[in-house]
């Protein structure tokens, strides 16, 4: 059985408020301070660059982070039986090595959670131990990250000057807000490592995410690894204390391309077990995705046919994870018909 360590659990006496760069210096990652005026503007920058960066000074307790981080890895580090009793996924619970139904696979286990009160799959999925510490910590996490992912979905509409600045954040704050919830372990595999021949092994398979915007964070573990522009993967320094924010699929489309959905994987460690929890903020399956008409100059055009996030997402699930999910949604250019010259 893999042993998890337990997470670092630092209180926020601990921790001092100051002022960051606004790249990381090793990466060229945007770094973002939610306390600094010209947040706003960073983040639009970001968006439109990277599609991806961090944030820091984000108000969120690191106690709320290690408590759950704590219960993930006591889950984690359970018998594959007991960790069985929580799946399979279907979509929701336990899941092992296979993501998704079409045949990807990653050296990764998880949990996958609804977010959404109403749904009941809560109830279905065992978890053991003090399941009631789990949920209630579960949802004081999601809570705050909510609020997080509203906080940055907001600065991008002010910093846009699109009104009003709730026009994104309301679809994760609505009550049938589609959103989700995972919690990823990537296990250390130092008996492969002969057979792999110096190979990476990958732990999640490059992807974009569908929703509107994600929420990312791990323990100190590194693998979490971004596509450029030019198709390079940067690997991405691990910051138990700081958020990574993903410009995900449906924000791409609202933003009728201004900002890239950022591709993504996972590098499985050979030594280190990596634990990871992601908000996936998504809205409710009635939305219509299209891009802002408040946002679209004179003149401009939509990149992208109209859907609901419903059929957004159904059509992204029959694919394999690294496809181009938005393709069959881009508008195709319209071509003349040819002139017959005179004989």
């Amino acid at each position: 059985m893999v042993v998890l360590t337990q997470p670092l659990v630092e209180t926020l006496s601990h921790i001092k408020t100051c002022k960051y760069n606004n790249t990381d210096v090793f990466t060229g990652i945007p770094v973002i301070d939610l306390s600094d005026p010209e947040a706003n503007t960073l983040i639009i920058k970001a968006c439109q660059e990277f599609g991806f960066f961090k944030v820091v000074n984000h108000g969120v307790p690191i106690e709320i982070m290690t408590k759950l981080e704590s219960e993930a890895v006591n889950f984690f580090n359970l018998s594959q039986v007991e960790k069985d009793k929580a799946g399979p996924a279907n979509p929701f619970g336990y899941g092992n090595k296979r993501i998704g139904s079409n045949g990807d696979v990653g050296w990764v286990e998880y949990l996958l959670l609804t977010t959404n009160p109403d749904l009941s799959y809560h109830k279905s999925i065992a978890i053991p131990g003090n399941s009631h510490l789990f949920w209630s910590l579960v949802n004081e996490y999601v809570s705050a990250v909510r609020n997080l992912a509203c906080l940055a979905l907001e600065k991008i509409a002010e910093g846009l000057r699109i009104e009003p600045k709730n026009v994104l954040s309301k679809m994760l704050r609505d009550e049938k807000s589609d959103s989700c919830f995972r919690l990823n372990h990537y296990p250390p595999f130092p008996e492969l490592l002969q057979t792999l021949s110096g190979r990476n092994l990958i732990g999640f398979g490059e992807h974009t995410d569908p929703q509107v915007i994600s929420v990312v964070r791990s323990n100190n573990t590194s693998g979490l690894q971004i596509s450029l522009k030019d198709g390079t993967w940067l690997s991405v320094p691990p910051d138990p204390y700081s958020f990574f924010i993903n410009v995900d699929d449906s924000l791409q489309v609202m933003s009728n391309g201004r900002f890239r959905s950022v591709r993504h994987r996972v590098l499985a460690d050979s030594m280190k077990s990596r634990v990871s929890m992601i908000y996936f903020g998504g809205p409710p399956l009635s939305e219509k995705i299209a891009p802002l008409s408040c946002l679209m100059e004179e003149g401009e055009e939509s990149l992208y046919n109209e859907f609901t996030w419903c059929e957004y997402k159904k059509s992204a699930y029959k694919t394999r994870l690294g496809d181009n999910r938005l393709a069959l949604f881009e508008k195709k250019p319209q071509t003349k018909p040819a002139t017959s010259a005179a004989q």
